[in-house]
C-alpha cells in the first residue's frame, strides 16, 4: 500500500489557492453557523464549498471533520491577525478583486450573464467577493509570518525519503513537459472601427459636459474600474501596459486622450494627477468581442512554423522564443510549469487542462501537434501548437529524479508543523465553539470541549 503523505493543514493551504465562490439564494436554515472562532463563524454552506471545491479539481474531498478543523484554522488566523494588528493594503485587495471580476466577465460572458446566474446586483457580488478576498490574502500573510523562518535542507529530505518503507514510497503520477507557441486571434479592422467610433463618441459627450465617471460605469468594459468611474487610482511608472501609458503620460490633468489600443482593447484615457513618479488615471475600455474572431490567420502562421519545426529549419524552443505572443511561457522557450511547484513536470492526470490531456493522449514523445484552437486564462481568441517534449512513466518516488517533489513534500510538511505549534501556542488567545453535530471530530488533535480553550454548545 502506497504511503499518503498529507495533513489537516494542507487543507489551509489549498484553500488559500481556491478561488471564493458566492451563495446562491441561501436561506439561513441552509446557512447553520457549525463553527465560531470570537466573532469570525463557519458556515455549513463553507463546509460544503470546501468540499465541493475539491470535486471540481477531480480530487476526492477530505473528511468532514479535517475540511471544518481547517475552516476553524483559517478564522483563528483572522482573529489572531486582528489582535496582531495584520493588515493587508487595500490596493492589493482592490487589484485581486478586479482580476477576479474580469476572470467572472470572461467565463459567463457578460455583467448580464453574472447577474442573471447568481441573482444578485453586480454591487452586492463585489461586496461579497471582496470579503473573501480580504479574508484570504490576511490569511496568506499569516501563514507567511508564521512560516517565514523555515527552510529545508538537501540533508532533511534525505532523512524524509530514508524514513520510508520501500514498500511504502509516495506513488508519483505519469508527468509530461509540454512546450507551445500561442499566436492571438486579430479583431478585423471593422470590429476595432466599430469601438473607436464608440469612444470617440463618449470623448464628444464629455467635452459637451457629461460626467467621464458616469459614461465609464455605463460603458466600460473593465468591470474592476468601472464600477468606480473607470478610476484606476495612482499607479507607479512602468505598472501599466507601455501604449496605456504612455498615452496617459503624455496628457495634461484633466485631458482626454485619443482611443488607445493595447493588448486589453481600446481604451479612452484621462489623466487626472502626477504625482513624483505616480500617476492617477481613469479609463473607458472597450474590447473586441472575442467569441467572433476569425482564427484563420494565426492558424496559417502555426502551420508554417511547424513545417519549418518538423524539416528541422528551426528549433521549437527558438521558434517559441521569437514567436510565440504568450508572453508568461516565450521567455522559457514555451516550456509550460506546473502552477503550484514551478517545476516543468506536469501531471498527466486529473489536474492537467482538459483539452491538453485528451491531445498529448493522442501524441508520441517529441511530436508537434497540428494548430489547435485555444482560449487563454484572459479570455482571448487563439490558436497554439502544443510540444510534446518527455514523459516519465508513473513509478515510486526516487530520491534523485523526484527530488523537487520529495523537497516541496518536506517542506509543506515543516511548514504544517510550524503553523501546528503556532496554533498551540495561541488557541488560548482565542475563544473557539464548535456545534455539537462535530463533537466527534477532534479539532486540533483534541475531542471538542475536553480542551480549556474549546466549549460545546449549539449556534
Amino acid at each position: 500500500m502506497k504511503k499518503v503523505i498529507s495533513s489537516a493543514l494542507i487543507v489551509f493551504v489549498s484553500w488559500c489557492l481556491t478561488a471564493p465562490t458566492f451563495g446562491q439564494g441561501q436561506g439561513i436554515s441552509l446557512n447553520k453557523i457549525i463553527g465560531k472562532v470570537d466573532n469570525y463563524y463557519v458556515l455549513r454552506s463553507d463546509l460544503e464549498e470546501s468540499s465541493q471545491s475539491y470535486v471540481g479539481q477531480n480530487q476526492t474531498p477530505p473528511a468532514k471533520c479535517q475540511l471544518l478543523e481547517s475552516l476553524i484554522i483559517n478564522k483563528m488566523m483572522l482573529a489572531k491577525a486582528e489582535i496582531d494588528s495584520v493588515v493587508v493594503e487595500e490596493k492589493i485587495v482592490d487589484s485581486e478583486l478586479d482580476s477576479r471580476m474580469q476572470y467572472m466577465v470572461q467565463q459567463f460572458g457578460s455583467d448580464k450573464n453574472i447577474v442573471e446566474a447568481y441573482g444578485k446586483s453586480l454591487e452586492m457580488l463585489k461586496s461579497e467577493l471582496r470579503t473573501q478576498v480580504k479574508d484570504q490574502k490576511i490569511v496568506q500573510k499569516m501563514q507567511q509570518k508564521i512560516t517565514t523562518d523555515v527552510k529545508v535542507t538537501p540533508r532533511d529530505v534525505r532523512k524524509f525519503y530514508d524514513g520510508i518503507p520501500k514498500d511504502s514510497l509516495p506513488y508519483i503520477p505519469a508527468e509530461v513537459e509540454v512546450g507551445q507557441i500561442v499566436r492571438f486571434a486579430k479583431p478585423t479592422k471593422e470590429q476595432k472601427e466599430v469601438l473607436r467610433e464608440k469612444l470617440l463618441d463618449i470623448k464628444k459627450r464629455v467635452e459637451n459636459g457629461e460626467d467621464f465617471a458616469k459614461l465609464a460605469k455605463e460603458n466600460s468594459e473593465d468591470v474592476g474600474s468601472a464600477e468606480k468611474g473607470g478610476d484606476l487610482g495612482f499607479a507607479k511608472r512602468g505598472m501599466m501596459v507601455a501604449p496605456f501609458e504612455g498615452a496617459a503620460l503624455r496628457l495634461k490633468p484633466n485631458q482626454i486622450s485619443d482611443v488607445v489600443e493595447s493588448d486589453f482593447g481600446l481604451h479612452l484615457i484621462q489623466l487626472l494627477e502626477i504625482r513624483g513618479a505616480e500617476y492617477h488615471a481613469r479609463h473607458v475600455l472597450l474590447r473586441p468581442d472575442y467569441n467572433r474572431l476569425d482564427l484563420t490567420a494565426p492558424t496559417r502562421y502555426l502551420d508554417s512554423l511547424r513545417n519549418l519545426i518538423q524539416i528541422d529549419s528551426l528549433k521549437f524552443d527558438k521558434a517559441a522564443h521569437d514567436y510565440s505572443e504568450d508572453k508568461n511561457t516565450a521567455d522559457a522557450g514555451g516550456l509550460l510549469r506546473d502552477a503550484q511547484s514551478g517545476s516543468s513536470r506536469m501531471a498527466m492526470d486529473g489536474s492537467m487542462e482538459y483539452a491538453m490531456f485528451q491531445m498529448l493522449d493522442t501524441m508520441k514523445v517529441g511530436s508537434i501537434s497540428a494548430p489547435l484552437p485555444y482560449r487563454t486564462e484572459d479570455g482571448k481568441s487563439s490558436v497554439r501548437l502544443l510540444y510534446f517534449k518527455s514523459k516519465v512513466a508513473p513509478h515510486a518516488a526516487d530520491f534523485t529524479k523526484d527530488f523537487e517533489k520529495l523537497q516541496t513534500i518536506v517542506l509543506q510538511n515543516k511548514k504544517n508543523r510550524a503553523i501546528d505549534d503556532w496554533f498551540k501556542k495561541s488557541i488560548a488567545d482565542v475563544y473557539i465553539t464548535v456545534d455539537p453535530e462535530f463533537h466527534s471530530c477532534r479539532i486540533f488533535g483534541t475531542t471538542q470541549g475536553s480542551a480549556a480553550s474549546l466549549s460545546g454548545g449549539s449556534n
